[in-house]
């Protein structure tokens, strides 16, 4: 059964970040030159889950911007206002057919209560992985980051990041992006803050590039 310790906030990743500090000196170096990083945290629900998927293999800028015009066209944002609007409408929003079709079935997995958003609290981290990965459309990276972000776990461990391998790259001096199974090893001793770890790391990549 995966480790939680309930919803995180500043009080759990100072703890998180001033551990990880101890642990591991790089992480020291990016506290001491960037400060705590951002919790980073979304409301849990239908909206944020959907935003996620959106950020699938696209950048977050593209991904907003896709997100920002659905909601002019369906405001509140529930599973039956998504279901609600035609292809012709979602591809004019910025949504792939691709996305098209795992949108279509997160909302009608909701409406017919095959998943369960608000009971997600309550279950462990596996469990929650299952439950949401019973959805087409949601695998380990979209069902990590709703973890991390919405739920607040602490160890939740986004694996195949792009941000994630290149902070890692950048902080222990790689030649090339690790995997998604090399990060999940380099994380392994971190836990049960692997979820912490991953905001130094975003935080670490976003302070590189724009040093750049």
């Amino acid at each position: 059964m995966g480790w939680h310790a309930g919803r995180m906030d500043h009080a759990v990743l100072h703890r998180g970040v001033e551990e990880l500090a101890r642990r591991e000196p790089r992480f020291a170096v990016v506290v001491e030159r960037h400060g705590m990083p951002p919790l980073w945290d979304r409301r849990p629900g239908f909206p944020s889950l959907l935003h996620i998927m959106l950020e699938q293999q696209v950048s977050l800028a593209s991904a907003r911007a896709a997100f920002d015009r659905l909601l002019v066209l369906a405001n509140p944002l529930t599973p039956a206002s998504l279901l609600g609007l035609d292809d012709a409408q979602l591809r004019a929003a910025g949504f792939s057919r691709q996305k098209t079709r795992y949108a279509r079935a997160l909302a009608t997995a909701l409406l017919a209560g095959t998943l369960d958003l608000d009971a997600l609290a309550g279950l462990d981290d596996d469990a929650v992985d299952a439950a949401l990965r019973s959805v087409p459309g949601i695998g380990p990276w979209t069902a990590a980051i709703y973890r991390l972000s919405a739920l607040g776990r602490p160890d939740a461990w986004p694996a195949g990041d792009l941000a994630v391998a290149a902070g890692i790259a950048g902080l222990w001096e790689l030649p090339a992006l690790p995997t998604a199974a090399e990060t999940l090893i380099r994380a392994e001793p971190w836990r049960p803050w692997r979820a912490v770890a991953a905001r130094l790391l975003w935080q670490q990549y976003l302070a590189t590039k724009a040093a750049r």
